[in-house]
């Protein structure tokens, strides 16, 4: 096999690959752009939103406790809840979201608090609806708050302390580095990113370098050159697989950026907050171990070469673009499912796990991101995933050496 073949190869389609504006936009524009969007635009939607639920004064229908005024008004006189009487179909009102939640009072509460007998308030909320939530919250938080006060003024007719009913206090302390506390917190995004945006880099220019050249009918005048299948395999193997690790690095370059530009927002606001009310320090991000994510890097690159034989072997069977498309289409699928199932919990890398594709690398992405180096599985996820890299090499070197997939009627 001669080396100098493949280079020539492979220069002939990156310079091909630059002039192609589509492979750009999919390889470097898309990438750069996808991840502000997702954190800027999504990310302050999703928080205007909340804060807006958060700054509105829920509207609480009161169920009966005609006989408990005390109770009453001091529920009406709450400054974060809008009390109304109960209206007619309170239950389909939640359910419009036109009420956010309904508190039921039992009869004759008062009288059982000042009997010192147990009494019971319900309440009706939308579960999982945000606003329905936070109203939920701040009920509980008055009536928590009420109910100290009454315990509070028992203790005292009695001459008893308030650590009477609160002998002892526990507190949490988190005692893990900040670098285990940041990748528990995104480890599982990161091999997101990496696993999606390799594949989705490596999906066109795999498409265009066979079966797109299948269509332009210049795939004849490739093979009738001096170069040995093998060495066009391997170039056209190298063009996909630098456009995967590219599309890669645009991506997390442009995660980055955009979560330093978050960082500063949220600095800025939390700063000027600060000064008129005396808060405290500004929210950092998540601290991940930068070695870990380097690691995470290397362990990609076999992961990429994969896809990208794959890739590769799937479009040449195609006889066009758009068929090749609908081949490679349901892969993202099969690709997605080990990340997901990374997730579930009591999912943890092990020597098993290690070798299952794709998977290994979800799982080995959120130890190494917390600092975690377990050497045995580490060799044992990058011996394996360049197994299976070559062995993907392999099978698009068959297929390019077979008459009846290169020239499908």
């Amino acid at each position: 096999m001669n080396w100098h073949n493949v280079w020539t190869v492979f220069a002939k389609e990156l310079r091909d690959t630059i002039r192609d504006r589509r492979t750009l936009i999919s390889t470097l524009v898309l990438p750069m752009l996808a991840m502000p969007l997702i954190l800027l635009g999504v990310g302050s939607v999703a928080y205007k939103s909340f804060a807006k639920a958060q700054a509105e004064v829920p509207q609480v229908a009161i169920l009966g406790g005609e006989s408990s005024p005390a109770v009453r008004e001091a529920l009406a006189a709450h400054t974060k809840l809008a009390v109304v009487p109960a209206p007619e179909g309170w239950r389909q009102q939640i359910a419009d979201k036109q009420l956010r939640a309904a508190v039921e009072i039992p009869n004759g509460f008062d009288a059982a608090l000042a009997r010192g007998e147990p009494a019971t308030v319900r309440i009706y909320h939308y579960d999982g609806e945000l606003r329905s939530g936070l109203a939920v919250s701040e009920v509980r938080r008055f009536f928590g708050a009420y109910r100290d006060k009454q315990v509070a003024a028992r203790l005292a007719g009695r001459g008893l302390p308030a650590s009477f009913v609160k002998p002892f206090d526990v507190r949490t302390e988190n005692v893990a580095p900040p670098e285990k506390v940041g990748g528990n917190a995104i480890g599982g995004l990161i091999p997101y990113v990496f696993i999606l945006f390799c594949f989705a880099g490596a999906l066109y220019p795999a498409i265009d370098l066979t079966a797109g050249e299948k269509e332009r009918g210049t795939l004849e005048t490739i093979l009738c050159s001096p170069v040995g299948r093998t060495e066009l395999v391997l170039g056209k193997f190298l063009l996909v697989l630098t456009a995967s690790l590219v599309t890669v690095v645009c991506s997390l370059a442009s995660m980055g950026l955009s979560a330093l530009f978050l960082q500063h927002l949220a600095s800025g606001g939390a700063l000027a907050h600060g000064a008129v009310a005396g808060a405290g320090a500004a929210p950092t991000l998540p601290r991940i171990d930068p070695l870990g994510l380097l690691a995470v890097g290397a362990l990609v690159v076999p992961v990429a070469a994969l896809f990208s034989s794959l890739l590769l072997a799937l479009s040449l069977f195609a006889k066009s673009a758009k068929e090749a498309q609908s081949y490679a289409s349901p892969l993202v699928l099969v690709v997605l499912l080990p990340a997901i199932m990374s997730l579930l919990p009591g999912v943890e890398l092990n020597a098993r796990l290690a070798l299952v594709p794709v998977l290994n690398l979800s799982l080995v992405s959120k130890e190494l991101v917390s600092g975690v180096w377990n050497w045995w599985h580490l060799a044992l996820i990058l011996g394996s995933s360049c197994l299976y890299a070559a062995a993907g090499l392999a099978f698009c070197v068959r297929m390019f050496n077979r008459e009846s997939v290169l020239f499908r009627a």
